[in-house]
């Protein structure tokens, strides 16, 4: 199994945790990771964009003007896409741009890229992530004794002074554990795991 070591806020080793394998060592498969990351790109889409089409078009019904004698083309109704103020041809509508992909599939590209992270020496886990008082500067410092810019911190229960010391330090993300995902991992160079996150994440993975 694999053993990684364990740190405080000052960066000091508090102890070792070993990795289960099933979990944070497994065969990575770009295809799946590229499957799952599209997927949530996708749900993230609004799909509002919209345009009327000549039928949705608020215009009289009547002949613009009588069909022969005038010298000009023939028209008939006003909300013809062809006229100024008539409806879109083609245009967009509302929509839904979700791609579904199984919860198996899911749980499995979630493995790959913590492993990922494991391969990479780019996993850090701390015993506990809670900050005396909310201050940007003291987090930051945390950040730089740890020499990591680029973050996604994984936490067990939502801290205020945490949550709020990170609001403004764009290069951070901070979440409980129960919105851990493929994107945001993959997305940010390091991943920060508090301990009893951790210890949870491998009771939903294994």
């Amino acid at each position: 199994m694999t053993t990684v070591d364990v740190y405080n806020l000052q960066k000091e080793k508090v102890g070792e945790i070993e990795l289960r394998e099933e979990v944070f060592n497994v065969p990575i498969k770009k295809h799946v990771l590229h499957q799952v990351v599209v997927s949530q790109l996708a749900q993230k889409r609004s799909g509002s964009a919209s345009t009327k089409s000549r039928s949705q078009v608020k215009a009289s019904g009547r002949k613009l003007w009588r069909q022969k004698g005038t010298g000009r083309a023939r028209v008939g109704s006003a909300a013809s896409p062809t006229r100024r103020g008539g409806g879109v041809a083609f245009g967009p509508s509302p929509r839904d741009y979700v791609v579904k992909v199984p919860k198996k599939v899911r749980k499995a590209a979630l493995r790959m890229a913590l492993t990922d992270k494991v391969q990479n020496d780019q996993l850090i886990v701390v015993d506990d992530f809670r900050l005396p008082e909310i201050k940007t500067k003291s987090f930051v410092e945390v950040m730089k004794r740890f020499q990591v810019k680029g973050a996604l911190i994984v936490t067990e229960t939502l801290d205020e002074n945490l949550d709020k010391s990170s609001r403004n330090v764009p290069w951070v993300k901070v979440m409980r554990r129960e919105g851990i995902n493929v994107y945001d991992i993959l997305k940010y160079k390091n991943l920060f795991l508090e301990r009893p996150a951790l210890e949870k994440i491998e009771e939903v993975l294994a």
